[in-house]
């Protein structure tokens, strides 16, 4: 009986050991490309509020703080680790800069024509807002069908009265000072 000699197969190193030096060059890129991101500033602070909708009701007021304000106010929370966080942060502050642009609660003026309660109400009816990567992180912001009849139909009284309300009457003018105060 002859004994087989093993046959030695040759190992080969897998690809990481291979292209060490590229992957570690790409990953290294990768690193630099993020923590650079991270250094790019983005302004993100509310403008004042100057004037809301006569709303209807504090009902309405406080389903479309929920549900829209951080994007179509000046009353964005800017706090979420996500909004400090590049990519994230660039998303952030797109969404809010458009949403602000469409429509912005906080500078409401009068004669904000009713039609677009029907523009509003349409885009809800639909789901378009808010945004499901705005419900996502906020679940607080996803209505029931009955909230979103109870905000599109609130959208509808409030625009129909087209007036606005001024905001708070003792902000400051630019130079810091309060203009109620000087005669």
């Amino acid at each position: 009986m002859s004994q087989q000699m093993p046959v030695e197969v040759e190992k080969r190193p897998s690809f990481l050991l291979r292209h060490r030096s590229k992957v570690l060059m790409v990953v290294g890129g990768l690193v630099l490309i993020f923590v650079v991101m991270q250094l790019i500033p983005l302004d993100q602070t509310n403008p004042p509020v100057k004037a809301e909708p006569n709303w209807d009701s504090p009902q309405t007021r406080e389903l479309a703080a929920v549900a829209c304000f951080d994007c179509h106010s000046n009353e964005t929370d800017w706090s979420p680790w996500y909004a400090k966080i590049a990519p994230a942060k660039f998303l952030v502050w797109r969404d809010v800069e458009e949403g602000r642009s469409e429509l912005n609660f906080s500078e409401w003026s009068d004669g904000m024509s009713a039609e677009m309660s029907g523009e509003i109400a349409e885009v809800i009816q639909e789901g378009e807002m808010p945004p499901m990567q705005y419900t996502l992180m906020h679940s607080n912001a996803k209505l029931s069908d009955e909230e979103k009849q109870q905000l599109m139909d609130g959208f509808v009284r409030t625009f129909a009265n087209g007036q606005s309300t001024t905001a708070v009457p003792n902000q400051e003018d630019d130079d810091g000072d309060n203009d109620e105060d000087e005669d």
